[in-house]
């Protein structure tokens, strides 16, 4: 059994008489990527500024390798590294005096500890340069590496490829996997880009309306239950096909634009397109696999799509 690092025990945040948090409890172990989603205002950002002690907890508990937030703040917070929203440095200086100054408001950081973060998020050809210079995927990096200069057990990062080029979210993919599941580091991400989260998580809690809905691994998130079959199909009327659908087989359908997409008993996918000819709705293209977690994110918090159930 993998060792719990981050543990959030019935956490909620009150702001007058709102819940912005509502007893939402989870854990997050070494060595995984945790996916925190969900739409704005879901409670994200209240979660993740009382994880890093930057808000007082209404109720709940939370424990950072095995520190109380509460009872051992100092002890807790020094287990954390994070960049919330843009790294801050200063643009005038390099990347290494900005890391030299970081590493001067800690106790025991070397050089040789310098350049080992420097290696690992691959900025020795760039470190010298003054930051102004650099790309925000740089900037990112050595974010990075000012997070990891303590040596912190989990990794708090907020929409860490926001405004990333394609190349830029590739590498900066690949990079947090390692940090994780080669370097043994908890990486803990919210995100909105959600078929990146996909690619680069390896469970997902996702959180609507303060509530904290469930926790799965990927896989469970977006594979169909035994004996039935996710199916995407190109319709000439989305809605009134969601609608037959919905009344027909008593499913949850969600559509977008011309597309509909449900899962139903494998059996019956000859009775869908049947049901679709009568009711005079072409079928363009069809297409059976797992779904997708923007699919499954949607439906859940009632998203730009429409569901119907």
């Amino acid at each position: 059994m993998a060792e719990v690092v981050l543990d959030v025990q019935n956490l909620t945040k009150v702001y007058g008489k709102i819940k912005r948090v509502d007893n939402v409890s989870f854990q997050v172990y070494a060595g995984e990527v945790f996916g925190f989603l969900g739409p704005n205002g879901a409670g994200k950002t209240t979660t993740i500024r009382m994880i890093s002690g930057l808000a007082d907890m209404s109720e709940g508990e939370i424990y950072i390798a095995g520190h109380s937030v509460k009872k051992n703040f100092k002890k807790a917070v020094s287990c954390l590294g994070g960049i919330i929203e843009n790294p801050e440095m200063y643009k005038y200086m390099s990347g290494w005096d900005n890391l030299k100054y970081y590493a001067s408001l800690y106790d025991g950081i070397t050089e040789e500890d310098i350049w080992d973060v420097i290696k690992l998020v691959k900025m020795e050809k760039r470190i010298h340069e003054k930051v102004k210079k650099y790309s925000l995927g740089m900037r990112q990096r050595v974010g990075i590496a000012q997070s990891l200069l303590h040596h912190p057990r989990i990794l708090i990062l907020d929409e860490p490829t926001n405004g990333l080029d394609p190349a830029g979210i590739h590498e900066m993919r690949d990079f947090l996997k390692m940090l994780a599941h080669e370097r043994g580091y908890s990486v803990f991400i919210s995100s909105h880009i959600l078929t990146e989260m996909q690619l680069l998580c390896d469970r997902v809690g996702i959180i609507s309306n303060g509530k904290l809905l469930a926790v799965k691994s990927m896989d469970e998130w977006t594979e169909a239950l035994e004996g039935s079959i996710n199916l995407k199909m190109s319709v000439s009327d989305a809605e009134k096909a969601a609608a037959v659908i919905s009344e027909e087989f008593k499913l949850e359908v969600f559509t977008n634009k011309n597309l509909i997409n449900f899962t139903i008993p494998t059996e019956s996918v000859t009775d869908i397109t049947k049901l679709l000819a009568r009711n005079d709705i072409s079928v363009m293209s069809m297409y059976a696999g797992e779904k997708s977690l923007e699919e499954t994110f949607l439906e859940l918090t009632s998203g730009a799509g429409t569901h119907i159930k």
